[in-house]
């Protein structure tokens, strides 16, 4: 938010952690963000890493101690919900652990986002269906199993 003209990140920047990531897609992500290639300068994040199993998470440790050699400038941000870091990758970085509180308040983070995710022409795009033309919508319910 400190340069509101950047753009959000994009696909190769972001890995959104589940149980049922593999291996393999924690190793791609962390080969595009430890061997360098071109002068950019992304940030990368992995959402939710406390979710990946045990051996993803041993995996991708040794993938990491490996790999970072080869870049010593690498930006990496690692999300981890707080009621899990006890589990293997938030103990394995926890040297680098950083607690981190909103510095904005919410409704100038409404406002950034929906910059960037407002569709500038709407007419032919599902967008139409969203308030205010925005291309990313939440729906959700107090009441479970109500069909959202």
């Amino acid at each position: 938010m400190n340069s509101p003209d950047q753009p959000l990140p994009t696909f190769d920047e972001v890995l959104l952690c589940t149980p049922q990531t593999t291996a393999e897609q924690v190793g791609l992500f962390l080969r595009r963000c430890l061997i360098p290639c071109g002068r950019e300068e992304k940030i990368y994040t992995m959402l939710y890493a406390d979710e990946l199993s045990y051996d993803v998470s041993c995996r991708a440790e040794e993938l990491f101690q490996h790999l970072q050699h080869y870049k010593n400038t690498y930006r990496l941000v690692i999300l981890c919900n707080c009621e899990r870091e006890h589990s293997y990758i938030p103990s394995v970085f926890s040297q680098y652990k950083a607690h981190m509180i909103p510095q904005r308040p919410l409704a100038e983070i409404q406002r950034y986002l929906q910059q960037h995710y407002r569709v500038a022409q709407p007419s032919n795009s599902a967008a139409s269906v969203f308030k205010e033309n925005m291309c990313v919508g939440i729906v959700s319910s107090k009441r479970a199993g109500v069909g959202k």
